[in-house]
């Protein structure tokens, strides 16, 4: 099984799809999505990797990916690559307990600290909104 529930390669996924396979947290999705552009993403670009990730939705400021989100069976994640600065500023920014926990066990790449936080409910795009403006202020 793939880490998004959409995981047909021949079809890049439409939003009733989104909306089908999201439920009730599809309104969490076209907010935080809706909030990307107005906090400077210019391009959000479907991606299917490979058959284990199945289809993420890349949300870019010019060639820079910024996020990627990954829809689930009722709920979706938030891929995250962070730089040291901006993991520094996470540690001091005001997130929950389970979101610094996620930071802090994540894997350092050559690239930065890579890790997935999962949306499934309101409270939880505050954490990832904030995380988002770290990656964009670094």
């Amino acid at each position: 099984m793939a880490l998004s529930a959409l995981d047909d390669r021949s079809a890049e996924p439409t939003d009733a799809e989104v909306a089908g396979v999201l439920g009730d947290s599809f309104s969490l999705w076209t907010s935080l999505r809706d909030w990307l552009v107005e906090a400077g993403i210019d391009a959000r670009q479907w991606g299917f990797t490979a058959a284990k990730y199945g289809w993420g939705l890349r949300a870019k400021r010019g060639q820079r990916v910024i996020a990627y989100l990954i829809p689930q069976h009722g709920s979706f994640l938030v891929g995250l690559v962070l730089g040291d600065r901006a993991v520094a500023a996470a540690a001091a920014a005001s997130l929950t307990e389970p979101m610094r926990e996620i930071i802090a066990t994540a894997p350092r790449y050559g690239e930065g600290t890579g890790f997935r936080v999962p949306v499934t409910q309101p409270a939880d795009l505050d954490g990832v909104k904030t995380l988002i403006e770290i990656k964009l202020a670094y």
